[in-house]
């Protein structure tokens, strides 16, 4: 009777191993017959333009080289969508991502919105949002957003980032120090040489942390958006990514992104509106 039931509990289990080998297979089957991506299937990897700054876009462990963040996070879970090998393409900062849109060197990458990047790429929907905001030191005569744009005021931007580009368009008076990376930024607040950083709130309160006596404006100056993008052109592509950027923001994917990095004030964007 043992016999018996071990030789059923085992065709039983084959059976089940057969069946998950069988919806792999047919996943994969329709993954690679969507002609929507049919070109990156037939190259069997996806390049996925990730620039270092912070956890919202990416960030690498000193020790292991890896890459961790929403991004990076993003980019994984598409390639695996996709059933193909997940190539990054790593820049010094999110703002050099878009020097290789107009060298084709990505397939796909996922940074904040901003109308100078539409103009070079195609854009989904947002997946998540927060605002742009300043960080300045204690005893600041800065109180809100309003008293940054004054002629002695110095604030420094990460260069080329999308804070930069908005700005570079708003500001009449204050002068904008542009610095390759956060740590920079940092210093120069630290040494009283620019009296505020720039940058999304999420990235802010966490610089704040490591800056005693610092804090984070309670208002904005603008709202932030991230979405995914493809080069000029590539439409088809575009619908396919736009889809999985829905899928992961309604499925939690999204929302267990942003919670596993503990960005605070950051949200996933609402549903993309289909006209």
């Amino acid at each position: 009777m043992k016999k018996r039931q071990i030789a059923a509990m085992t065709v039983g289990f084959g059976l089940f191993l057969g069946a998950i080998h069988l919806d792999d297979t047919i996943a994969q089957a329709r993954q690679a017959s969507d002609t929507r991506v049919a070109d990156l299937v037939r190259a069997g990897k996806i390049r996925v333009g990730l620039g270092l700054g912070n956890r919202a876009s990416a960030v690498k462990d000193p020790a292991t080289g890896e890459m961790h963040g929403v991004a990076p996070d993003l980019a994984r879970a598409l390639a695996a969508r996709i059933g193909i090998e997940l190539q990054a393409v790593e820049y010094p900062r999110p703002g050099a991502v878009f020097d290789g849109a107009r060298s084709g060197a990505w397939d796909a990458t996922f940074l904040v919105v901003d109308p100078d990047r539409i103009a070079e790429a195609e854009v989904s929907a947002p997946y998540m949002q927060s605002d742009f905001t300043y960080l300045v030191p204690a005893g600041s005569s800065i109180r809100d957003v309003a008293d940054a744009d004054r002629p002695e005021i110095r604030i420094a931007v990460p260069r080329g980032d999308a804070v930069d580009l908005r700005l570079s368009r708003m500001l009449k008076q204050a002068e904008l120090v542009r610095v390759d990376n956060q740590a920079a930024g940092a210093d120069l607040l630290r040494s009283g040489k620019v009296s505020a950083y720039a940058a999304p709130r999420p990235a802010l309160l966490v610089l704040s942390a490591e800056l005693p006596g610092t804090h984070v404006l309670d208002d904005s100056f603008a709202t932030v958006s991230w979405a995914a993008f493809v080069p000029k052109g590539n439409i088809e592509r575009l619908a396919y990514v736009s889809e999985f950027v829905e899928n992961a923001k309604t499925s939690g994917l999204v929302k267990q992104f942003i919670e596993r990095e503990n960005l605070r004030g950051i949200t996933v964007a609402p549903p993309a509106k289909h006209e």
